[in-house]
């Protein structure tokens, strides 16, 4: 079982994410590299949270793969290319992470190989 940790001399979270979380002893890892919000048929949507939907798809794909969901993250690093997009992408992510919420890094970078591309997401899911 996954535990959040949340030291009470630290300021709560500024979102919906866990200061760290504890991975039993034991427990199988999977690292996802940044996934881009473009889709199978190489579309890449204009919205940031179109794109974030598709992320969040690539990294479900990819955890299925090794028997494990969304709900198995324990950590997620996200870039976007603007502070307009992080409101999109944190409710997509919102929505679709458990309870903890992953440990969670948010930053704002200069681009991405295709300048379509608005979120890159990296992930790190635990299961035992």
């Amino acid at each position: 079982m996954l535990a959040a940790i949340t030291p009470p001399a630290l300021r709560a979270p500024f979102a919906r994410y866990s200061h760290g979380i504890e991975v039993p002893a034991g427990a199988r890892l999977v690292f996802c590299s940044g996934q881009l919000g473009i889709g199978a048929d190489e579309v890449i949507p204009e919205s940031a949270a179109e794109q974030a939907e598709l992320i969040f798809r690539a990294i479900a794909a990819i955890l299925a793969e090794a028997g494990m969901g969304l709900a198995d993250l324990v950590r997620l690093n996200a870039y976007v290319t603007a502070r307009e997009h992080m409101a999109a992408y944190m409710a997509v992510r919102d929505r679709l992470v458990a309870d903890p919420p992953p440990a969670s890094t948010l930053v704002i970078v200069s681009g991405f190989t295709r300048e379509a591309f608005k979120l890159e997401v990296e992930a790190v899911a635990a299961k035992i």
